[in-house]
């Protein structure tokens, strides 16, 4: 009978950039977005060979962490595995499918965060809720969007529910920025600011059920104003 050969005790020195290079990823040494340096910079600074270095990063652009652009270098789409999948499962999902999965995963951190919050936590939404106030008077919508995002992460992370904190980090690009996109009219736009201060009422005063129906009333708005934008677009 033919023997399991025996593994090698020592990593190839690719591999072990690829190690090097993902918890660098993961660290946020290279935020997600952002352009990696050019190869013969990193070259210079990891003191590798240009074969090596392009194995490591070939690897993490088939593990979905780095994405290669065709004359513009290679840009970080993913600061885990785990992200890169549920990001792209989330993204090719039909977009009433990733409102529906906002509503369970935002609705019960928000009842726990109205349980677990901690004053620094509180002072923080209070803070972004000002921040979002402000973006929204003035002209660049996306900064709103972006407050709106470090929003609802804040709420999350107040539940202290760290897998919760884990998935949610992994699904904020698909469950956040990705449903933007839409203009608000102002009546929208009052009612979306009241929802916020309503969550952060309920959060402060510890009302779980009022901080979990507050929550599923922003995402239920977010859905109503998509499902007029698509009407009105329909009928054009």
């Amino acid at each position: 009978m033919k023997r399991i050969s025996t593994p090698r005790r020592t990593a190839s020195l690719s591999a072990q950039l690829v190690d090097s290079l993902r918890s660098h990823i993961e660290a946020g040494g290279w935020p997600v977005g952002t352009r990696i340096p050019p190869e013969q910079a990193l070259i210079e600074e990891l003191g590798v060979g240009r074969s090596t270095l392009r194995e490591a990063l070939g690897a993490l652009v088939h593990l979905g962490l780095l994405e290669a652009r065709v004359g513009d270098g290679t840009y970080v789409r993913a600061s885990s595995e785990l992200q890169s999948v549920m990001v792209r499962r989330a993204s090719a999902a039909q977009r009433n499918n990733v409102l529906e999965l906002r509503t369970v995963l935002e609705e019960y951190a928000s009842g726990a965060a109205a349980l677990r919050r901690s004053e620094d936590q509180l002072r923080r939404l209070r803070e972004l809720l000002a921040d979002a106030d402000a973006a929204c008077a003035g002209a660049d919508k996306s900064a709103a969007e972006s407050v709106d995002a470090l929003f609802h992460r804040a709420v999350v992370r107040a539940s202290g529910n760290d897998l919760l904190i884990e998935m949610y980090d992994h699904l904020g690009t698909a469950l956040t920025s990705s449903l933007g996109g839409l203009p608000w009219d102002a009546a929208g736009a009052e009612e979306h600011a009241a929802l916020h201060r309503r969550l952060v009422d309920a959060i402060e005063d510890r009302d779980e059920s009022g901080a979990r129906a507050a929550a599923a009333a922003i995402v239920q708005l977010t859905r109503d104003h998509e499902a007029g934008a698509a009407h009105v677009a329909e009928g054009e």
